[in-house]
């Protein structure tokens, strides 16, 4: 008589005789293969090849020449991204305007110098006295205050930023615009509700939520900004690229130059990345909070009117 053996057992007894294989992932230790041979053969070319002159990239890399076109590179890079992230928040704001006429000029700002390429703004301006021989400030269609030569005027530091600074306000005011709306409409709603104006919306409910989505993209630009300033050569500013340009004219020693200036923009760059790390960090922490509510709102309002009246 065969004996029944109940489903339970069977099964249990049925996993107990399964085998566990471990996965074999062969097209990813071949790929990890393929890299390693690469990297080692990159590590040999570097230390092996003679061409290199690694030892005229030493010579160079702290020499006044290549310092103060670092510094001026430095300097661009802060004020262009002043400049960019001043002018795209007021373009941000007025793109988001009821008013059509805000909301068209900063369209058509953003679609101008999006559209074209920041090579031939900077060259632009840099000839604009070909345009405009004569600048001058004072009344539209009336007197003139102050007036003068435009090649005056617009040195190259001044077309460099003109050129950098007007270009990265119009990516500025799509990376702000797309932070703004991403905060919920209730917030603006409640503030609205108990009385606020809308520049103190802004500044105080807005933009302060807005960030978290603003800054990852800004550091982006930030470090692309870094890089982009090397265009300003067409127009012999001498910064970092520039600056190499001219030594290796001089000697013929393009390629060990070239490698100067690229470790160069490698270190700030590495900098850059890591503050970026921390700064973004620092933003996120309120994605682990609750959210703001409108008794929240009302609470600091009534703080604020209780601060006043005493």
């Amino acid at each position: 008589m065969t004996t029944q053996i109940p489903a339970a057992q069977r099964s249990k007894a049925d996993v107990a005789a399964l085998q566990v294989r471990r996965t074999r992932h062969y097209g990813r230790w071949v790929g990890v293969a393929v890299l390693l041979v690469l990297a080692a053969m990159l590590v040999h070319t570097l230390f092996t090849n003679p061409r290199f002159q690694w030892s005229v990239v030493a010579d160079y890399f702290t020499t006044t020449t290549i310092v103060d076109g670092l510094l001026r590179t430095l300097w661009l890079t802060a004020a262009a991204m002043a400049i960019g992230i001043v002018l795209g928040t007021v373009l941000a704001v007025m793109r988001l305007s009821p008013n059509p006429v805000f909301s068209g000029f900063a369209g058509a700002f953003v679609w101008f110098f999006r559209g074209t390429p920041l090579l031939v703004q900077l060259i632009f301006w840099f000839n604009l006295s070909a345009l405009y021989p004569k600048l001058s400030l004072g009344i539209p269609f009336g007197p003139e205050f102050v007036s003068g030569s435009a090649n005056q005027f617009i040195t190259v530091y001044v077309a460099a930023l003109l050129g950098l600074g007007l270009n990265e306000g119009a990516y500025m005011a799509e990376i702000v615009r797309a932070g703004i709306n991403s905060v919920p409409p209730g917030q603006r709603e409640a503030a609205e509700a108990l009385g606020m104006s809308s520049r103190r919306i802004l500044f105080r409910i807005v933009l302060p939520q807005a960030m978290r989505v603003i800054i990852p993209p800004t550091g982006n630009q930030l470090i692309g900004m870094l890089k982009t300033t090397s265009l300003v050569s067409v127009i012999a500013l001498p910064d970092l690229l520039y600056s190499a340009q001219m030594i290796y004219s001089s000697n013929f020693q393009t390629i060990p130059l070239l490698i100067v200036a690229s470790i160069w923009y490698l270190i700030v760059t590495t900098i850059l990345s890591i503050g970026q790390y921390f700064v973004e960090r620092r933003f996120s922490r309120s994605d682990n909070k609750p959210a703001f509510t409108f008794t929240d709102l009302k609470r600091i309002v009534t703080n604020k009117r209780r601060e006043v009246a005493a």
